[in-house]
């Protein structure tokens, strides 16, 4: 069969820009090397009858509406708000920190006299920085801001980036937040939402246009060759002129010419427990102590409910291996400048190719949320109809 567009990778980003050809009329290939669309918002049942996220926790969080009615036209969404514990001195206080993680820790004195503080000096803000509270004038702020930073940032950084923590960055705490009230949601989007029967039926139903063929189990490069001379795309040995939108590793693409570029991964154990309740929020942190970062019950998150068993999953960070057992999943891109260095001139291979597209976390060497993710594939395949 002849197709007018080729998509490389069934996630967010491939299923929706080639959603958006095959209405404007285009045949399209989409291909993915799993046997399972959805990339890594794949979801299932397990043993357990509970919903898993098998490629580590989704929340639904946006508050662009047009992100949120275009995928209201695949699912039907539930209103889920996402809490967060993290345990901090032996307690489980809620993760962003807030007045309420002051109440639990602190004495009841203290806890006041920062929050006078705290309000007096950030008027009219809901959220400060652990960055603005560490450079505050008044002490008591300055002291509060260090203990939110060894506390809740340090050590989960240190773990989760693989870096000793006298070696962390202080200067990216200043996207860290503190919320200056009781507000305990883990996000303040307008939109907060999870779909009704999961993650999967929506990639079924972005997929399921009669101008769609997917192709699972298929690795890119046994179909697709490139003519780096030529600046042409092959497709089975014979030139595609038609687009080619690629969503995967792009290191790979181009077969580590430049080097390889570097991730974090995860390693995921997955556990059942014969009760009904494991923790008291969906997700709980383990900023200090442990070599997990967090648990996720997935039955919390906005899912059926299973009397009697839960099913969770510890996260344990670890360097990216792609020919590992484990770790060999990209997860969480390291944006130093010499890695983008090294993706720039990946990318400026790819722009050699005419007719090739770049679009997404892995092939743009970028960290989307799933809501960036749809908005930058509806945007490129409107680029690519208006050529």
């Amino acid at each position: 069969m002849k197709y007018d567009s080729i998509v490389v990778g069934a996630g967010f980003s491939g299923a929706v820009a080639a959603r958006e050809l095959a209405e404007a009329g285009k045949t399209v290939l989409v291909i993915d090397k799993r046997a399972q669309i959805g990339g890594n918002m794949y979801d299932a049942p397990d043993s357990n009858g509970v919903l898993v996220h098998w490629y580590g926790p989704h929340i639904f969080h946006t508050s662009s509406k047009e992100v949120f009615d275009y995928l209201r036209r695949f699912s039907n969404w539930q209103p889920y708000e996402h809490r967060v514990l993290g345990r901090i001195d032996g307690k489980l206080v809620p993760i962003p920190f807030n007045f309420r993680s002051l109440d639990l820790l602190f004495p009841d004195a203290q806890a006041k006299a920062v929050k006078e503080k705290l309000t007096a000096a950030f008027p009219n803000q809901q959220k400060a920085s652990v960055l603005d509270l560490m450079n505050a004038e008044d002490e008591t702020i300055q002291s509060f801001g260090r203990y939110v930073f060894e506390k809740v940032f340090l050590h989960y950084t240190a773990k989760q980036w693989g870096t000793p923590p006298e070696q962390v960055d202080r200067s990216v705490i200043n996207r860290v937040p503190v919320v200056l009230g009781y507000d305990d949601r883990y996000f303040q989007d307008d939109f907060q939402y999870m779909p009704e029967n999961g993650f999967t039926p929506i990639f079924e139903a972005i997929l399921g246009h009669p101008s769609i063929t997917v192709r699972l189990n298929c690795e890119a490069n046994e179909v697709l060759k490139l003519d780096r001379e030529q600046g042409r795309l092959l497709f089975e040995n014979e030139e595609f002129t038609g687009p080619v939108i690629f969503t995967g590793a792009i290191d790979q693409l181009f077969g580590y010419a430049f080097g390889q570029l570097p991730y974090r991964s995860l390693n995921l154990i997955f556990e059942q427990e014969p009760v009904t309740d494991f923790q008291p929020a969906a997700v709980v942190n383990y900023p200090n102590e442990e070599a997990f970062t967090r648990i996720t019950e997935f039955k919390k998150l906005g899912g059926r409910q299973v009397e009697g068993s839960t099913t969770i999953l510890k996260e344990y960070p670890m360097q990216y291996d792609p020919m590992g057992e484990k770790g060999n999943i990209p997860y969480y891109v390291i944006s130093s400048p010499e890695n983008l260095d090294r993706y720039r001139q990946y990318a400026g291979l790819a722009g050699s190719f005419p007719n090739l597209f770049l679009c997404g976390r892995l092939a743009e060497y970028k960290y989307y949320n799933m809501d960036a993710a749809v908005l930058r594939a509806l945007q490129l395949a409107k680029t690519i109809l208006g050529r």
